[in-house]
C-alpha cells in the first residue's frame, strides 16, 4: 500500500517545509559566518546579547533557541575569546549573568553589512509585505500548543 496516499508529500509536509526555509535562509548567512571562523550560534548569542544587554542564561537559550547545556559549553568559549563575559547574580548566586563585550560588538559591527545585505536580498525576493506576512504568521505558529 501506498503511504503517500495517507499522508502529504513532502513539499506540503510543515516540519520539511520549514527545514527546507531555514537552510534556504541560513546558507547565505553561513557563507558569511564562515568568513569570520563565528558558528551560527555564537552568532545568535551575540545577536541576543546586543538586543538584550546583560541577561541569565536561561533567557540567552530561550532567545537563541539552544539548550542550556550546550549554551554553557559554547559561552565558555565565546568567554575566553573575549566575546563576552560572565558573573554570579549578586542576589542568587546560582544565576549566571552573561554580558556582550566589546569586542563581541565589533564583531557584530563588522558584519552588519553583510548581514542587513542577505536580509535585504531575500525582502527584495520576496516583498515586504510577504515577508512581514511570513514572520507574522511564524510567530503565531510557536503560539501552537501540540
Amino acid at each position: 500500500m501506498n503511504t503517500q496516499s495517507h499522508s502529504k508529500s513532502t513539499s506540503r509536509s510543515l516540519p520539511i517545509a520549514l527545514l527546507r526555509a531555514r537552510e534556504t535562509v541560513m546558507a547565505p548567512i553561513r557563507d558569511m559566518l564562515q568568513d569570520i571562523n563565528l558558528t551560527e550560534q555564537k552568532w545568535r548569542i551575540l545577536r541576543v546579547l546586543d538586543e538584550l544587554g546583560e541577561v541569565e542564561q536561561s533567557t540567552i537559550a530561550n532567545e537563541a533557541c539552544l539548550l542550556l547545556p550546550s549554551l554553557t559549553r559554547i559561552l565558555r568559549s565565546m568567554e575566553t575569546d573575549g566575546q563576552i563575559t560572565r558573573r554570579q547574580d549578586s542576589q542568587d548566586k546560582r544565576r549566571s549573568m552573561v554580558k556582550i563585550t566589546e569586542e563581541g560588538r565589533r564583531i557584530l559591527a563588522n558584519n552588519l553589512a553583510a548581514s542587513l545585505a542577505i536580509s535585504e536580498n531575500i525582502e527584495t525576493q520576496m516583498g515586504r509585505e510577504k515577508l512581514d506576512n511570513l514572520l507574522d504568521l511564524l510567530e503565531e505558529l510557536q503560539a501552537v500548543k501540540v
